[in-house]
């Protein structure tokens, strides 16, 4: 049933519809795994009041160190007016500080926390366990290949422009 043509009747589409079944959206797939892969996270996150992309911001400065704002948006796939507000909230509540950049005063740099270090050992335990689940249940080979795939994807451009034509 993958690739059957749609049927107009059941669907609802017209014949003229310019969508066609030809095969499956890897756009839609990407987000369906997605989906699977974080409901096992937002119970973990829900539990510390942080959400996906507070998380987000809080692991990319825990792997990266001190970056600028916009280095942080770019690594933890955040729009910057909404990083923005984050930092601030992150901010407030101890998680992440403010460096003025030596080099040019007009440069804020963002680093991780003594809080938000330690929310990032207080998840880890939990987080471990997730991915020993997920291991379990879909290989840890068959997780190391598709992340090595999914990277592969993420760096080819399509059309010579990244992101290529629409889903």
């Amino acid at each position: 049933m993958k690739n059957e043509p749609i049927d107009d009747r059941k669907s609802g589409m017209s014949s003229a519809s310019p969508v066609r079944r030809e095969r499956r959206s890897l756009a839609i797939g990407l987000l369906r795994a997605r989906e699977a892969v974080m409901s096992h996270f937002r119970p973990i996150l829900a539990a510390r009041d942080v959400t996906e992309q507070q998380w987000r911001v809080i692991r990319v400065l825990a792997e990266a160190g001190m970056l600028d704002a916009t280095e942080v948006a770019e690594k933890a796939f955040i729009l910057a007016p909404s990083l923005t507000r984050m930092i601030r909230s992150l901010e407030e509540r101890g998680f992440i500080a403010k460096h003025k950049d030596e080099a040019d005063g007009r440069r804020v740099l963002l680093s991780l926390a003594p809080p938000g270090r330690s929310l990032i050992d207080e998840v880890m335990p939990d987080s471990r366990r997730v991915y020993a689940e997920i291991d379990a249940r879909f290989g840890a080979g068959r997780v190391e290949d598709l992340l090595d795939m999914l990277d592969d994807l993420a760096a080819i451009k399509l059309n010579g422009k990244p992101g290529g034509e629409d889903a």
